[in-house]
């Protein structure tokens, strides 16, 4: 398990992501790390007021709100505070539904179903992340 994650800013995602970093692209307004549990799986999230937010202390990174991987197979659910990880606990399935549920209302979206929530921003400027000049 990863109990702290050190930041690099990047303007593109790299090919190969280290463990243990948070990667920020400003450009894409994202960041990139590989799951704090070990798993392996590449966690995404997307910076907008609606989303997860970054704070940078000039120091350190923290996000909010918390991160929580339910469709992974892991379930890993966690806090990363000023570059550190804070382990929460295990959320039920009925949790994840209402959190889901509690998600859509904070952003206006009453009506969705919670299947259309995810946290995998759309294939497209995930592409142009992950794209390197030159190739």
């Amino acid at each position: 398990m990863i109990e702290h994650l050190r930041h690099q800013f990047v303007e593109h995602a790299p090919d190969e992501l280290d463990d243990g970093v948070l990667y920020v692209s400003i450009g894409f307004r994202t960041t990139l790390h590989r799951c704090c549990c070990g798993c392996g799986n590449v966690v995404v999230l997307p910076l907008r007021p609606s989303s997860w937010q970054l704070t940078y202390d000039g120091e350190s990174i923290t996000m909010d709100p918390s991160v929580g991987n339910w469709s992974f197979p892991c379930r890993s659910h966690y806090w990363i505070r000023r570059g550190r990880i804070q382990w929460a606990g295990d959320w039920s399935d009925e949790d994840i539904a209402n959190g889901r549920q509690r998600t859509l209302i904070e952003r206006g979206a009453q009506t969705a179903s919670t299947e259309s929530v995810t946290t995998a921003p759309p294939r497209s400027w995930i592409r142009r992340l992950f794209h390197r000049s030159g190739r």
